[in-house]
């Protein structure tokens, strides 16, 4: 997706988040320049790379960090933010399927994320218009609402049943977990990425990080120092993390254990006082989830956005309302789900102006926890993050100290409950065959929906179809200035067919969820390559 990329359909708003739109658009840090050796290689600058990188700075190590676009420009810039330990539902299914001890841990470890990162706004000036708010998971189901209650109060959460939810007073029933909060998350990492380039390691010694934006990595060789190749440049290391939405390296099969979801977000400005806390109302049978919380805006404006511009620096109060999750080139018109977001939020608010509108992209492990640590068979040097399931806030803060610790010889108890390699069959195999069989099941239909398919390539500007010519189905779209583009329609990962977002502007896999440009370049994994080009199809 491209930052205020228009979107077919006079859809309001800009399309792009506010943590991305309010800061300068141009990268603060210089690609690679060549090849280049280091303790330990971090693909990724979002939340999780660049925690990763403070941690391990904090003990010695010097780290390179690449990032394939800039800082926080994937999904962690496309979040709502929530810094939480209220994962929704999540307690009394971690403490059903690990136990009451490993969801003590868990609760323990997204506590302390969240001081971590107030710690580190402070430590580094972050403008970030962090604000402490209490969080609410809420809904119709007390029996499940309750149990959540009971579990998140037994992990040592200050969690507590409460029977009002202002301002969703029509919702029966919510958990209240006190002392959370939520902020900017781009200034966040912009901020704690320049403390790291500047400034020499808390050890005192001349330990250093290296961030380097518009440095798209390649291929990752494990061995014993792994290599990191980009178009740049390699990268030589003790060891290696990848802490992108999915793993440039799968020895592990992630693919058919990480089920992808889109979600879908506005930001709006409301008559009247917008609500103190956080808000998730979880999906209840055909009723779609909803996410809401208040952002008050940053209070300078020192990111470089231009003068005058009316999105820079102050931008508030803004109350973000998110939701429509489904499965990446499944489900319909993207379009229709932005719609049905503003049409929810004037139910409830009285709306003045939709100022922004954006979507992101987040995996869900199959057993709901988060796969942080070693990356398979062959790759011992090599570590991974991902599996964040839309709480990435306090996920990816988490997953640095961890992989810090691991890296640094530790053996911290969480570590076995976060372990990419765990096998977990009572949690996770329900998920498991459900998703292989949707795969199976969307590979077989598009497929045949393409043979028998019309050849036909009258495309209106906006538009994308997927058409068959001599028997290869082709992904044909034409841009609002009129321009026609036609590559392949077949994902370069497993052969899918993949489906156009009318919302986004993109190509999506139904299967595993890799999103490509109409050009057929790719925006995110698990494909690593692009969709080939119309005479190579």
């Amino acid at each position: 997706m491209v930052d205020d990329a228009p979107a077919p359909g006079s859809l309001p708003g800009r399309h792009t988040s506010p943590w991305l739109a309010n800061t300068d658009a141009e990268p603060r840090f210089e690609p690679l320049s060549g090849p280049t050796t280091t303790d330990v290689v971090i693909v990724g600058a979002g939340i999780a790379g660049l925690s990763t990188a403070a941690e391990l700075a904090a003990r010695g190590y010097d780290a390179v960090v690449l990032e394939r676009d800039r800082i926080a420009g994937g999904t962690t810039g496309r979040s709502t933010a929530k810094i939480t330990s209220q994962h929704g539902l999540v307690y009394d299914e971690v403490r059903e399927s690990f136990g009451e001890t490993s969801a003590r841990r868990y609760a323990e470890a997204n506590q302390a994320a969240i001081e971590a990162i107030v710690e580190r706004v402070e430590a580094v000036d972050a403008d970030c218009g962090l604000r402490r708010c209490p969080a609410y998971v809420y809904g119709d189901d007390r029996g499940a609402i309750r149990r959540e209650a009971d579990a998140e109060a037994a992990a040592g959460l200050p969690a507590s049943f409460v029977t009002s939810v202002p301002p969703f007073e029509a919702a029966d029933c919510g958990v209240r977990v006190d002392d959370q909060a939520c902020f900017d998350p781009r200034r966040y990492l912009l901020a704690l990425a320049e403390s790291l380039v500047e400034s020499p390691s808390e050890s005192g010694d001349s330990r250093s990080v290296a961030v380097h934006e518009e440095t798209r990595v390649t291929d990752v060789t494990p061995g014993r120092r792994p290599r990191v190749e980009t178009e740049h440049g390699s990268v030589a290391a003790d060891r290696v993390v990848l802490a992108t939405g999915f793993p440039l390296l799968d020895r592990l099969g992630l693919f058919a254990r990480l089920v992808p979801k889109r979600s879908y977000v506005v930001a709006i400005r409301i008559d009247g006082e917008p609500p103190d806390g956080m808000y998730y109302r979880p999906a209840e049978g055909s009723r779609p989830y909803r996410s809401v919380r208040a952002h008050v805006g940053a209070q300078s404006d020192d990111f470089g956005t231009e003068a005058g511009d009316a999105s820079a620096g102050f931008d508030g109060p803004l109350v973000l309302v998110g939701g429509e999750n489904h499965k990446p080139g499944q489900g319909g018109s993207t379009r229709e789900r932005y719609r049905r977001l503003v049409e929810w939020a004037q139910e409830c608010f009285t709306v003045q102006e939709v100022a922004y509108r954006w979507s992101a992209q987040d995996y869900v492990s199959a057993d709901s926890v988060p796969l942080v640590g070693p990356a398979g068979p062959g790759a011992r040097n090599v570590l991974l993050a991902t599996g964040f399931g839309g709480w990435g806030m306090t996920g990816g803060t988490v997953a640095g100290r961890l992989l810090a610790r691991t890296i640094d010889g530790e053996e911290p108890p969480i570590a076995s409950l976060y372990d990419p390699r765990r096998f977990t069959p009572t949690a996770s195999i329900g998920q498991l065959a459900t998703e292989n069989a949707d795969v199976a099941g969307q590979f077989a239909t598009d497929w045949l929906r393409t043979v028998f398919g019309s050849g036909d390539v009258a495309v209106e500007p906006g538009e994308g179809r997927v058409v068959r010519r001599d028997g290869r189905p082709i992904a044909v779209s034409r841009d609002d200035d009129g321009e026609l583009h036609a590559v392949s329609a077949v994902c370069s990962h497993a052969y899918c067919v993949v489906d156009w977002n009318d919302g986004e502007g993109t190509w999506d896999c139904p299967c595993h969820g890799s999103r490509f440009d109409p050009d057929g370049r790719v925006i995110e994994g698990p494909a690593t390559e692009g969709l080939s080009s119309r005479d190579d199809a």
